[in-house]
């Protein structure tokens, strides 16, 4: 915020006026650099959660072939994705992402159900990485440092470490996005070193003579000991499963267009680091996980090993730089899971100021002093918490979560090929032009199918649970009648009306600031 230097009065900066023009007020701190914002999407993607964790998934489908081949194809899928979200990123900046996106382009009840997907889609992103913070990370590389027994470890241990790991989350977005943005800008650089020296390591330290042909050599490991998958005898099908590791990797990216409202110059910056987090986690996470591969004794064996694998690999390396590595990794994840505590809470934040969740009212609040969503924030961790109690946590938390949130990111994708050029006629800096609605396709094709992929057996727990969210929306929205309580985004003329209340609450928080 600046201020006019004769009269003292606040002069609202270009992000401001574009929030104003769509009926929102300037509540949330806008602190965030063009790094920062790219920073925090690429923490969430974070190659050394979903690269790791995620990683027997590809294998243990059809092999190398499932990393060297699967991978980038999978990326490819999700930078198109990355594109057509960037463009609508750029026209519309704020909080609420997807939910907006899809409200304006689709109609309201498209947006409603947009939200759905987004919000339940992050809560699981940090179930499933605080649930992998504990296991395998700490149980498996930092429980030996300090002499704890891995096999002493119970369920209460695993409950009140998740559960800690949770509340100290939530308190440092409690305390404001400067303190979260200096964190996940930490941990956009320490990504970068730590896989690459955990890379160059595995290359010095492994005795497996390099076999790059493994890469492109399809073997199907479905049904085999360790694997993921059932036996099947269908090429097709046993590829795509190994695309649940992309899947799985390179999600979250919504991240940078959560935060719009706290990233200046956001029209530009938020695409950019849509685009950048994408594409670098893609390139980075290609040359870690082929090197695993690569570096692997034996893959029958690995397999067989399923998470245990990464442990068998570290083997080799001197002990200092194991426990350099393990605590590299297990503050890489932590913080993976801080920057998706950020984008939920903002998500949580932006639907509920448009009316669109149970106690809105309260879950829309900002705290005056941190300028952060503080109820938002701790409803976010509990349900996060909550969601780590399931016997089978970790599979189906991480294969949800990419379900839901691939199905946000595609539907307003989807209803921008049909509002581009109608409703749709203004777009900000990254216009894809000629190529908008050809990408849209592709990313709405491709989107579909990292669905799919993510649904097939054994996965067919997350299909029962996609199809119950739809059955549950439906009833809410015409039975239970929220489509006529529910009004959406402001538009047209409602935008206009809400300008003196949105001066009001800005003035609230400049008072606010002076008094302090």
């Amino acid at each position: 915020m600046s201020q006019d230097q004769h009269t003292g009065t606040h002069v609202p900066d270009d992000d401001e006026k574009l929030l104003h023009s769509m009926g929102y007020a300037q509540e949330l701190a806008r602190r965030m650099s063009g790094f920062s914002n790219f920073a925090i999407s690429f923490s969430i993607i974070c190659i050394l959660a979903g690269g790791i964790t995620a990683f027997a998934g590809g294998l243990s489908a059809g092999g190398g072939a499932s990393i060297g081949i699967g991978w980038p194809i999978g990326a490819l899928f999700a930078l198109v994705v990355a594109a057509a979200m960037s463009q609508i990123a750029s026209s519309y900046p704020t909080a609420g992402g997807l939910y907006h996106w899809g409200s304006i382009l689709g109609g309201k009840g498209f947006g409603w159900a947009t939200a759905w997907f987004n919000l339940l889609g992050l809560i699981f992103v940090i179930a499933s990485v605080n649930f992998g913070v504990y296991d395998p990370f700490f149980k498996t590389l930092i429980a030996p440092l300090l002499g704890i027994d891995p096999a002493s470890l119970t369920w209460t241990h695993q409950t009140l470490f998740i559960a800690a790991l949770t509340i100290s989350q939530a308190y440092l977005n409690h305390m404001g996005i400067k303190l979260t943005s200096k964190l996940t800008d930490i941990s956009g650089y320490l990504i970068f070193v730590v896989a690459t020296v955990l890379t160059v390591s595995l290359w010095i330290y492994s005795p497996t003579k390099f076999d790059f042909s493994r890469l492109v050599t399809f073997t199907n490991f479905t049904g085999a000991e360790g694997s993921w998958w059932p036996k099947s005898d269908s090429m097709i099908m046993v590829f795509m499963s190994g695309l649940l590791l992309t899947v799985y990797t390179i999600t979250g990216f919504d991240a940078s267009a959560h935060t719009s409202e706290e990233t200046h110059n956001a029209t530009e910056n938020v695409p950019k680091g849509i685009m950048r987090a994408v594409f670098y986690s893609a390139v980075f996470g290609y040359v870690m996980i082929a090197t695993f591969v690569l570096v692997m004794p034996d893959l029958k064996e690995g397999v067989k090993q399923g998470m245990g694998f990464f442990d068998a690999l570290l083997n080799p390396l001197p002990h200092g730089l194991k426990v350099a590595l393990g605590i590299g990794i297990f503050v890489s994840n932590y913080l993976c899971a801080l920057a998706g505590m950020t984008s939920t809470s903002r998500m949580m934040y932006a639907f509920a100021r448009d009316g669109g969740l149970p106690f809105s009212h309260q879950l829309k609040q900002v705290n005056h002093t941190h300028r952060t969503p503080g109820l938002s924030i701790w409803v976010c961790a509990t349900l996060s918490f909550l969601a780590t109690l399931y016997g089978d946590a970790f599979v189906v938390l991480s294969t949800g979560c990419a379900v839901f949130l691939y199905i946000s990111y595609v539907m307003p994708v989807a209803a921008g090929i049909f509002a581009e050029g109608k409703t749709w006629t203004k777009k900000g800096p990254f216009d894809l032009g000629t190529w908008s609605k050809p990408i849209a396709v592709l990313a709405t094709i491709g989107g579909s199918l990292l669905v799919y992929v993510g649904v097939q057996p054994p996965n067919d727990k997350v299909l029962y649970l996609t199809l119950g969210l739809a059955a549950v929306m439906l009833v809410f929205w015409w039975v239970l009648g929220e489509r006529n309580r529910f009004q959406g985004p402001p538009l047209g003329d409602r935008i206009q009306k809400r300008q003196d209340r949105i001066h009001k609450i800005e003035d609230s928080f400049e008072d606010a600031e002076a008094d302090a």
